[in-house]
C-alpha cells in the first residue's frame, strides 16, 4: 500500500461533511463511481496530522458498508475535536494505492466541545523566609500530553500571559483526574500562573480554568 498524490484524473472525496449526536459521529461523502472502498484516518486535534499514516492507523471501509449503514459511524469518547481524512482507494500496476487530495477535501474536523482544564496554585511562606513554597494542582476530563501546558513565573504579580514572566515545561504528561504535582520553591515575591504552551493550538481544544 502507497500514498500518491491527486492528479487531473484521480477519484477523489467529495461532499465530506458530518453530523454529531450524542458521542457519535456520522461520515458521509460523494465516492467516485470507481472506488468501492477508501481508508479512514482518524486522530485528536491535538496531535500532530500525517499525511502518509501508518497503516495500521488506517480502517477500510467499503462502499457497501458506507449504503448499509447510510455514512460512516463512529465513537467519539470524550470531549474535544477529531480529524477524520478519508482516502480513496485505488490500483496502480496490481498495488493499492490511496489518493492524497492537495485541497484536503478529504478532511474534516469534528468537534464534541472543550474540555475543562481546572488548576489551582498553593503558595505557602514563613514570616523571615526568602522562599515561598509552590504546589500546582491539575485536574482534567481528558488525558493531556505534557506540551499542552506551562507555567510561568513572574516577579511582583501574577503573569499576564505567556510571555510575562519566565516560562517552564512539564516533564510529565497528565492522566485524566486530578493530579498534585511535587512542591517547588520560588522567591517570596514571585507569583506563578498556569497558561497554554501554544493557544492557538489548544485553546480551542481545551478550556483552562483557575479555581
Amino acid at each position: 500500500m502507497q500514498f500518491m498524490d491527486a492528479h487531473a484524473t484521480s477519484p477523489i472525496i467529495r461532499d465530506l461533511h458530518t453530523s454529531v449526536n450524542d458521542n457519535r459521529c456520522t461520515l458521509r461523502w460523494l465516492w467516485p463511481s470507481d472506488v468501492q472502498s477508501v481508508y479512514i484516518h482518524k486522530v485528536h486535534a491535538s496531535e500532530q496530522v500525517d499525511d502518509t499514516p501508518d497503516a495500521r492507523a488506517l480502517k477500510l471501509y467499503t462502499k457497501d458498508e458506507f449504503k448499509a449503514n447510510n455514512g460512516y459511524q463512529d465513537r467519539l469518547d470524550g470531549v474535544g475535536r477529531w480529524i477524520y481524512t478519508i482516502y480513496a482507494s485505488t490500483t496502480v500496476d496490481g498495488e493499492t494505492r490511496l489518493i492524497r487530495q492537495p485541497e484536503y477535501g478529504n478532511r474534516i474536523e469534528v468537534s464534541t466541545g472543550k474540555a475543562n482544564i481546572y488548576y489551582t496554585i498553593r503558595l505557602k511562606s514563613g514570616l523571615f523566609q526568602k522562599y515561598k513554597s509552590a504546589q500546582i494542582q491539575v485536574t482534567s476530563e481528558v488525558p493531556l500530553a505534557k506540551d499542552v501546558l506551562c507555567y510561568v513565573k513572574k516577579q511582583g504579580g501574577y503573569p499576564t500571559h505567556k510571555e510575562d514572566g519566565t516560562v517552564y515545561p512539564f516533564v510529565e504528561s497528565f492522566p485524566a483526574g486530578k493530579t498534585s504535582l511535587p512542591v517547588i520553591e520560588i522567591g517570596k515575591n514571585d507569583f506563578i500562573r498556569l497558561f497554554f504552551t501554544d493557544g492557538r493550538k489548544y485553546g480551542h481544544i481545551y478550556a483552562l480554568i483557575p479555581e
